[in-house]
């Protein structure tokens, strides 16, 4: 913002010389200005996409306590979907959370928060033991996408992602998702099915990245910035298209400069839907769910 200002005084300052000297030179600062605009723009919506917030970091402000449960059941563990049963308000809910690392090592240890078929396997495990308990379940958002190796492959990363979309669309118990920074393709999706969905207000959410977005229509993964305000991910033009119920907004710089108010405001958030949804019986939930989820993407052309 501080270099923003200094350019434009810049500009200012040149006319003021340009005037005092008699020279018209105010078309090329104005093609200047206008160039200026447009680049941040994109700065603005390319600092969005690197605003990311951490799961486990949300989890531990928003939660009295939280229970971390490990395994599919079927292959193993999978340390990029963590998952658990935590109490918000002495309110039993169960957890499921795309995490991502703080640093390099961590990043390794969490694949990059991209989860492999063992991580949707194990939140529907536990969406499906939340369904038996009658506990609600919340999701927390935050990955560029499923892991798209060749071990993912083998173990059926389609199948289980595909699995998942049926089934937390019919099961009988509330569901609010928080994408709460980056939510990428089928890999949000596939613990992105809910009653409600929330983005933090400098959250993203697109079919693919920008970088990827950028390598294959613009053929050039240098325009990734560009390839992200062409994609419309921000969280204003989701919910100018419905796709989201509403955006959480962050403390004044972004969530990650105080992450305390920002967990406040997804808990606030979340306690508001759940004191509506659990009033409802597990019928209407996914008879309304499931209404929603198909008015997505919806056209019809007037006559």
């Amino acid at each position: 913002m501080a270099a923003k200002k200094t350019v434009s005084a810049g500009l200012e300052e040149l006319k003021k010389i340009a005037a005092e000297s008699g020279i018209d030179i105010s078309a090329e600062l104005d093609r200047i200005a206008e160039k200026i605009s447009d680049n941040s723009k994109e700065e603005r919506v390319w600092k969005r996409v690197e605003l990311r917030p951490r799961a486990l970091d949300f989890i531990e402000r928003i939660c009295d306590d939280f229970i971390e449960l490990h395994g599919d059941r079927y292959y193993g563990d999978d340390p990029a979907l963590v998952g658990g049963i935590g109490f918000i308000d002495g309110l039993p809910v169960t957890i499921i959370a795309n995490q991502k690392g703080r640093n390099l090592k961590e990043t390794m240890a969490r694949n990059g928060g991209m989860a492999n078929p063992e991580g949707y396997r194990k939140a529907l495990r536990l969406a499906r033991q939340a369904e038996k308990f009658h506990r609600p379940i919340i999701t927390l958002i935050d990955t560029q996408g499923a892991y798209p190796g060749l071990g993912a492959e083998e173990r059926g990363i389609g199948e289980a992602i595909a699995m998942n979309l049926r089934e937390f669309s019919q099961l009988k118990t509330p569901i609010i998702c928080v994408i709460i920074g980056e939510g990428g393709s089928g890999g949000a999706l596939g613990i992105g099915v809910g009653d409600k969905i929330y983005m933090l207000e400098n959250a993203v959410y697109s079919v693919i990245s920008p970088e990827g977005c950028a390598s294959i229509l613009l053929r050039d993964a240098s325009q990734a910035k560009n390839a992200a305000a062409m994609l419309k991910i921000t969280s204003e033009d989701i919910l100018s298209m419905k796709i989201c119920n509403g955006i959480v907004r962050e403390p004044e710089g972004g969530a990650h400069l105080d992450p305390a108010a920002a967990a406040k405001a997804v808990k606030e958030v979340i306690l508001r839907d759940l004191a509506d949804l659990m009033t409802r019986t597990p019928a209407a939930l996914v008879r309304y769910r499931n209404q929603k989820i198909r008015r997505f993407g919806h056209y019809t052309e007037e006559d």
